[in-house]
């Protein structure tokens, strides 16, 4: 059966959220792909990311936004919200992801951001977590007597568990129309994004909990050369202490980062990489709009 006919629907879905809810991973369980990349520490993402699951009867083109931010306000937290905005704008069914049996100031914060006439679908995410399971129900009752929520869905992103049963959710809310990319798609993304991206994965993954903010990834060069990519990318950072921290002892951190990217990108890729990194200083660059705007930041 072909993925189109009287019946199939297609729009855009844009997953929105406070920091560090699962936005990301949820994306990327969806797709069945790593396109966002993910970590433990809050505000990982920087730009939306699509990613597009085509089944018979629809197509889901799903936009991983930034954590909306409420606590610091430089030109690139800036950009991430007129991000999140400007994607609430072009989307066709918004899906709200928070944790199981929390929703604080920051969550109410996210849905009153939300235009009045926009009834998001909450995802309540991590709820393998909850133990006994019965914990839930008092939860779920509060957040369905608010009566802004157009579906209720627990899940768990990364035990993929009720994914389907909030697939069926957003589904019926997608307007009937033909696929806009090919079956095959899953992003609609470049190589040299996913290599500045997966780039700052680690940096979030391997450093300490401050300095990855102060980190960013621009890539100087990318060539496919037959089955091999030659890939040189500039660590910016801020201080000429934190340039010593990301190269590391005789170069030992840079080096683990360098070959944690690589053996990801392999993957995604499916061929051979060589992997330049280099580390430079520009102070302030989060509160410069030019080198934000090379970097793919929108303003």
């Amino acid at each position: 059966m072909s993925a189109s006919g009287p019946n199939f629907r297609c729009g855009t879905i844009a997953i929105v959220g406070r920091p560090n809810v699962g936005k990301s991973t949820l994306v990327n369980h969806l797709v069945g792909q790593k396109l966002s990349i993910t970590s433990r520490k809050p505000q990982t993402t920087r730009h939306r990311i699509r990613g597009i699951l085509t089944r018979d009867d629809a197509q889901y083109v799903f936009v991983d936004t930034p954590g909306v931010q409420v606590k610091h306000g430089n030109a690139l937290h800036r950009a991430m919200n007129r991000s999140v905005l400007s994607t609430l704008a072009e989307t066709d069914v918004v899906v709200m992801v928070i944790e199981a049996l929390k929703f604080g100031p920051d969550d109410r914060l996210v849905l009153d951001r939300l235009p009045p006439n926009v009834r998001p679908i909450l995802a309540i995410n991590k709820v393998d977590r909850v133990h006994p399971r019965e914990r839930l129900l008092p939860f779920l009752g509060e957040l369905g007597a608010l009566d802004r929520f157009a579906a209720l869905v627990p899940i768990s992103a990364q035990k993929e568990t009720q994914l389907e049963a909030l697939l069926g959710e957003i589904r019926q809310r997608l307007p009937e129309g033909e696929p806009i990319y090919a079956a095959d798609d899953v992003t609609d993304a470049n190589e040299r994004f996913f290599a500045a991206e997966f780039i700052r994965e680690q940096l979030f993954r391997l450093l300490g909990d401050e300095l990855p903010y102060a980190t960013t990834v621009a890539i100087e060069h990318f060539a496919l050369e037959g089955t091999l990519r030659h890939i040189q990318a500039v660590i910016l950072v801020d201080q000429d202490n934190q340039k010593a921290i990301v190269i590391g002892h005789q170069g030992s951190k840079l080096k683990e980062i360098g070959q944690r990217a690589r053996t990801d990108l392999e993957k995604l890729f499916d061929g051979k990489v060589f992997l330049e990194l280099f580390v430079k200083v520009k102070g302030g660059w989060a509160d410069d709009e030019r080198t934000l705007k090379s970097l793919g930041h929108e303003f």
